[in-house]
């Protein structure tokens, strides 16, 4: 089994922590996840690029995207590898969910370790919204916080 862990700390009190793990290459990946302090609503949740936070959250580059498709639910056919969809937050600012994704992987061409893990401001339109930004990033709005996603034990 491998896993990685991703800390993603904001303003105001946000932590979301992401811990990865997966049982063989070939298995889907298990995303656990757990924050607090975050705004109430549906926030866009992706893999970014790059595992670079040296200019705040703007310098993890784009989705991660490793086939060149369009911007897409979790569930779709066509998407980003990194397109987790959305993290539903409730009223308290609390989140904790388990994700299991077949396109991410901790090894390989999908290898998501290394990468930033991040949470935007608004809601994913999961790329069917009309918008200019639908078919890249899900018009999910502002980074509000991010964190490299690394190998733990």
């Amino acid at each position: 089994m491998t896993k990685a862990v991703a800390v993603l700390n904001g303003l105001n009190g946000l932590k979301l922590v992401a811990t990865f793990s997966q049982q063989s290459p070939d298995s889907p990946t298990v995303i656990d996840i757990e924050g607090s302090g975050i705004k109430p609503g549906l926030h866009g949740f992706h893999v970014h690029e790059f595992g670079d936070t040296t200019n705040g959250c703007v310098s993890a580059g784009p989705h991660f995207n490793p086939h060149g498709h369009t911007h897409g639910a979790p569930s779709a056919a066509i998407r980003h590898v990194g397109d987790l969809g959305n993290l539903s937050v409730d009223e308290t600012g609390s989140v904790k969910v388990t994700i299991t994704d077949h396109l991410v992987s901790l090894s390989g061409v999908n290898n998501v370790v290394g990468r930033a893990l991040v949470l935007h401001a608004d809601v994913d339109d999961l790329g069917l919204g009309g918008h200019e930004l639908s078919a890249t990033t899900g018009n999910a709005g502002d980074r509000i916080a991010c964190g490299v996603i690394g190998i733990t034990k």
